[in-house]
């Protein structure tokens, strides 16, 4: 097997990724094939942390669009995450991958609180640390939660995955002309208003240059792929 080109990443994966085709509740099997992939690619040597989103069971800004209190509706949307944290918690470990669930607001009952160098040393010796409630703060989304603890904990890539293979100029979906980048700048994401990351997260990497690699989850074995190096999705820069 191929080493890996990197020696520690922050997997950003979306909530409604783990729904499957529907997109809305945990399906069994995607959250197994995820677990897989993360599997493989940890049986390269590479150390991951991983940052969930909460879509799939309720999100903040969508409540908040219907009159709920945006605080609250974010608060809630962070006790979502910790859902999927657990359930993918439980698929890694049922994968033989030893893993950590911390999360930014503290319940010791189900999870660790989110300390940085505790966070460091679960990752030095081998195990995979999941952050569960984004930043712990409304009005933030999981895209800057990612960015943030990818900065805390030293990864030299924040790898998001997601539905589409790349970064296209116009969504792919909508437009069969839709032109795929292999690599492009931060400022080209931001003033063409490319919705890979939220602006926050996209400023807060090419602040501290730290690249994003969007690729595509459902297909299997890419995680890996993106690990050792492989020519996979688009490169931020």
């Amino acid at each position: 097997m191929k080493s890996p080109v990197y020696k520690r990443v922050l997997l950003k994966l979306s909530g409604e990724a783990l729904g499957g085709k529907p997109g809305t509740g945990i399906s069994t099997s995607a959250i197994q094939q995820f677990a897989k992939d993360v599997a493989e690619a940890h049986q390269t040597g590479v150390q991951i942390g991983i940052v969930i989103g909460g879509g799939n069971i309720f999100r903040g800004v969508a409540a908040s669009a219907e009159g709920m209190d945006r605080a609250s509706a974010d608060y809630m949307g962070m006790l979502a995450t910790c859902i999927n944290s657990l359930a993918l918690q439980d698929a890694l470990e049922k994968a033989n991958v030893p893993t950590r669930v911390q999360t930014a607001i503290e319940m010791h009952q189900i999870a660790e609180p989110y300390i940085r160098r505790r966070a460091i040393r679960h990752l030095e010796k081998g195990r995979v640390v999941i952050f569960g409630a984004g930043t712990g703060n409304p009005y933030f989304t999981t895209d800057t939660a990612a960015a943030l603890r990818a900065m805390e904990i030293n990864a030299e890539v924040l790898m998001k995955a997601t539905k589409v293979d790349g970064i296209y100029d116009k969504d792919p979906v909508k437009y069969p002309d839709a032109k795929k980048f292999d690599k492009i700048s931060y400022l080209e994401v931001l003033n063409k208003g490319l919705k890979i990351m939220d602006m926050t997260a996209v400023s807060l990497c090419m602040d501290n240059k730290l690249p994003i690699l969007n690729f595509d989850l459902n297909t299997p074995g890419n995680i890996a792929r993106a690990i050792r190096g492989e020519s996979i999705g688009t490169l931020v820069q």
